[in-house]
């Protein structure tokens, strides 16, 4: 039997890809990327010549078994995204669970994931943390915000730059104005910046300061002796 390697591939700056990583690509027999055209250039920056094909949100139903199938009859096959560990808001479950179905034996590098850096650069507690990836743009996002500003722990946020302003004026909404928090954008790249503060300071911040990249939220849990909730204006 082959082994399906999980394979963590740079968020930002190239240096980051691990020996190992490099190694494991070079050997398998393919490698299935989220998008090809992007991988390609991680591929022949290391010297990669591995034949790569398409794994993505809207064919991982109908590639997870035939892939499957190729771990089973004796190939290595690599899953990248197009940054960060595959599985962490990109694809990468339903084949990891396709194989944990039929036996197939899964192995996970260590290696970039975009909100670990940004929940330690936070200075929030990290102890214990929720990690909320990108929440719903429409149905359950009244739910999720609820259940996020009664949070007893840290909670991690996915969002892109386009919505950030909105996202932080429901978060005051549900949490209120004084919720630590911060946002980092563009980790481990050169404009790489985390913005401290409470909600209001930093969407005061980010409605001066134009977003860009890809960006990451970190929300303070709620005050033990305050409001679980603050406000709730939204329907689902």
């Amino acid at each position: 039997m082959g082994k399906l390697y999980v394979v963590p591939t740079p968020v930002g700056n190239m240096a980051d890809m691990t020996p190992r990583a490099i190694d494991v690509l070079r050997r398998c027999s393919q490698i299935y990327a989220e998008d090809t055209r992007t991988s390609s250039v991680l591929l022949r920056h290391f010297g990669i010549d591995t034949p790569c094909a398409s794994h993505h949100k809207f064919n991982e139903h109908e590639t997870a078994r035939p892939i499957v199938e190729r771990i089973l009859a004796g190939e290595d096959i690599a899953l990248i995204s197009d940054a960060g560990t595959p599985g962490i808001s990109d694809p990468g479950f339903m084949l990891t669970r396709e194989c944990r179905r039929t036996g197939a034996e899964v192995e996970t590098l260590p290696g970039a994931t975009a909100f670990v850096p940004a929940l330690v650069n936070s200075g929030l507690p990290t102890d214990r943390f929720t990690f909320e990836g990108f929440l719903p743009p429409k149905k359950g996002r009244k739910t999720r915000l609820e259940r996020i500003a009664s949070s007893d722990c840290t909670s991690v946020i996915y969002e892109s730059p386009l919505r950030l302003v909105k996202t932080l004026g429901e978060l005051i909404d549900y949490c209120g104005p004084d919720r630590p928090a911060s946002v980092s954008r563009e980790i481990s790249k050169v404009y790489n910046t985390t913005v401290r503060g409470t909600l209001a300071e930093i969407k005061d911040f980010f409605n001066e300061n134009n977003p860009r990249g890809e960006i990451v939220i970190i929300l303070g849990a709620t005050p033990s002796d305050g409001p679980k909730i603050h406000k709730n204006k939204y329907k689902d």
